[in-house]
């Protein structure tokens, strides 16, 4: 059974902690963010795209966790060296509570993992049966980067619809890689969002400079003020969070629109 484990990416960190079994993780990645005992506590081995092969080799780990396509240098130089790894890729809902299954089958903690799921899933449906009464659904604008412009993922885009929103470019949603989810500002115009939301990932959302965007002073969400920043560590993070937080702040940004068209 596995003893030693390193997670390069925050969200296998989370699931770790959750399920109980943070003393054996020996190492994670400088961007983990939840929870804060893991950056405060465990050894720091890698970036997002780069770490520290010498590091991770001296620390002995029988199990390397990363994720998404953009570690795959990492992975195929940790696999070269005689490392296990299991590289995940989850970019929907669906996927991520697989990827906490999957985390508890390697682990031998099946029931545990599926209590979190569990957990997880009634989370969902309450927020379902609580958009039932929603008349209207607001049309939501999800800014995931501005230079260029990046709308948001799959899983935002999912979580938009459970908290009773429509994502204005959701068909651009099911494209993982974010050069295929480019688009330009008049197309944000021809959307005509009743809100945005921004994410930045690595850096503070400003919401007065996507106000002042040429033309966008006459956007629905501009002209109410409905203008949002969801953090990225909360939202843009495919672990248990994106449901626990990041879908309790998209329901009530959107709750929140609701009360303001009843004024």
């Amino acid at each position: 059974m596995y003893q030693r484990i390193i997670c390069l990416t925050t969200e296998t960190v989370e699931v770790l902690y959750l399920l109980g079994e943070q003393d054996r993780i020996v190492g994670i990645s400088g961007y983990t963010t939840r929870p804060a005992e893991a950056r405060r506590d465990k050894p720091k081995v890698s970036a997002f795209t780069s770490a520290k092969l010498d590091k991770i080799l001296e620390l002995k780990p029988d199990l390397v966790l990363t994720c998404t396509d953009l570690q795959a240098d990492i992975a195929a130089s940790l696999i070269k060296a005689g490392l296990e790894i299991h590289a995940f890729n989850q970019r929907s809902v669906a996927e991520i509570l697989k990827m906490i299954l999957t985390i508890g089958g390697l682990l031998g903690l099946q029931n545990k993992a599926q209590q979190l799921v569990a957990g997880l899933e009634a989370n969902i449906a309450t927020v379902k049966m609580q958009i039932n009464s929603y008349a209207t659904k607001p049309r939501i604008y999800f800014e995931e980067w501005d230079e260029p412009t990046i709308t948001g993922i799959r899983w935002v885009s999912e979580l938009i619809e459970i908290a009773g929103g429509i994502d204005c470019f959701a068909e651009l949603a099911q494209f993982n890689c974010a050069k295929n989810r480019v688009i330009q500002h008049s197309d944000v115009i021809t959307r005509q969002p009743d809100i945005i939301i921004g994410s930045w990932c690595g850096k503070k959302f400003l919401p007065n400079n996507v106000k002042n965007r040429a033309g966008w002073h006459d956007l629905p969400a501009v002209k109410t003020a409905a203008v949002y920043e969801i953090k990225s560590a909360v939202i843009l993070q495919p672990g248990p969070s994106v449901i626990t937080d990041g879908l309790v702040q998209l329901q009530r940004i959107i709750l929140n629109w609701q009360q303001e068209r009843l004024l």
